[in-house]
C-alpha cells in the first residue's frame, strides 16, 4: 500500500464543534478546552470563526479566545474568516493562520454566504492582500466539495475552476470538505487524482464529516493519493448550521487511532484524546460520539474467563 509514515491532524472542535451548539458555551470553557487539546501533541488547532456574531451567535467571543491562547507553544492558531472584515479580526487577535470559507455550488453559498460563489471569490481578495501584508499564512477550501444537499453531486470542473482561482492568488493548501458525508472512497480517490494531475504544486487536505459513517473510510482513500492533512473534531462534535444533515466531524481519536493502528504517526496522544472525548462527551450529550468513546482501543483487553457461563431457561 502506498501510505505515508506520517500526518498531521488539525482540531477543529473549537470552531465547527462547538459552532453548532444551541447552548451558550463560556468563553473560559473554550480557551479551557483548547489548552487542553494542546496538551495532547495535537500540532494545529482551528480555534474559532471571525464570522458575524448574527450568524454564529456561538462563536461572537471569537477575539477574546483568540488571544487568550497566544501563549500555547508549538501550536499553529488556524481561524476561519469569510472576508476581509473577519480576516483582519483575527490577525489582530493573534492568528498565525487564516482559513477562507467557499462553497463548492451556488445554492450552498446563498445559504452559508448569502451570495453566489462567484461573487464569494470576488470578496477574498482583498483577504490575500492584508494576509499578504502581515506575511500570514492562507488556506483556501471549499465547502460541499463531494456532494451539495442541495444541487447533488458537483461537477469535477466547477471544483479545478475554484482551485485554479485559489492557485492565482498564491495559495499552496486546499482543504476539500464534505460537509454533509456525501461522499464515498472511490469518489475521493479519482477526485484526488484528478487534482493530482492537475495541481502538482498544490497540498490537499480533507475535512469529512461522518454523517453516513464513510469518513474513516474516505481518509483511507485519500491516504492512498497522497494526503497527509486531516481535519477532525474531538468526540465526532460539529456540523454546519447552514446545510441540511450535516451531522459531526470524523473524531479526532477514530482518526488517530486508525492512522497509528496502521504505523502511521500523528504526534498525539490517543488516551490523552480520549479523556477529553469523554469529558466532551458528557457535556455536549446531543453532539458527541465515536467508535472509541462506545468500544475503547484494542489494547484495553479483558480479565479472562475461569469457565463458560451459559444461561439456562
Amino acid at each position: 500500500m502506498n501510505l505515508p509514515h506520517q500526518v498531521t491532524i488539525c482540531e477543529v472542535a473549537p470552531r465547527d464543534g462547538f459552532q453548532a451548539e444551541p447552548k451558550w458555551i463560556p468563553t473560559e470553557d473554550k480557551v479551557e478546552m483548547i489548552r487542553a487539546l494542546a496538551m495532547t501533541g495535537v500540532s494545529q488547532i482551528e480555534v474559532t470563526s471571525f464570522v458575524h456574531p448574527k450568524a454564529i451567535p456561538q462563536l461572537r467571543d471569537a477575539f477574546e479566545v483568540a488571544t487568550q491562547v497566544q501563549d500555547l507553544p508549538g501550536i499553529t492558531l488556524r481561524a476561519l474568516v469569510p472576508n476581509v472584515v473577519g480576516a483582519k479580526r483575527a490577525i489582530d487577535a493573534g492568528i498565525h493562520k487564516l482559513k477562507l470559507m467557499l462553497s463548492a455550488t451556488d445554492s450552498h453559498s446563498l445559504a452559508n454566504a448569502n451570495c453566489k460563489v462567484e461573487e464569494a471569490l470576488e470578496k477574498l481578495d482583498p483577504v490575500f492582500d492584508l494576509a499578504a501584508q502581515n506575511n500570514i499564512t492562507v488556506s483556501g477550501s471549499i465547502s460541499v466539495a463531494f456532494g451539495c444537499p442541495y444541487e447533488g453531486v458537483v461537477p469535477i470542473d466547477q471544483l479545478i475552476r475554484i482551485i485554479t482561482r485559489y492557485q492565482e492568488r498564491g495559495v499552496n493548501e486546499i482543504s476539500l470538505a464534505d460537509t454533509t458525508g456525501m461522499a464515498n472512497p472511490k469518489q475521493i480517490y479519482e477526485d484526488l487524482e484528478i487534482f493530482n494531475q492537475e495541481f502538482p504544486h498544490l497540498r490537499f487536505s480533507l475535512h469529512l464529516h461522518n454523517t453516513r459513517g464513510l469518513a474513516l473510510a474516505n481518509a483511507f482513500a485519500a491516504l492512498q493519493q497522497g494526503v497527509t492533512h486531516f481535519d477532525a473534531s474531538v468526540a465526532g462534535l460539529g456540523g454546519c448550521p447552514y446545510a441540511p444533515g450535516a451531522t459531526g466531524n470524523v473524531a479526532t481519536e477514530d482518526l488517530v487511532y486508525a492512522f497509528e493502528e496502521m504505523g502511521i504517526h500523528t504526534g498525539i496522544h490517543i488516551e490523552s484524546l480520549l479523556s477529553i472525548a469523554r469529558r466532551v462527551q458528557k457535556q455536549f450529550l446531543q453532539n458527541g460520539e465515536s467508535f472509541l468513546l462506545r468500544a475503547g482501543t484494542c489494547s484495553q483487553l479483558h480479565s479472562k474467563p475461569d469457565h463458560q457461563e451459559k444461561l439456562i431457561d
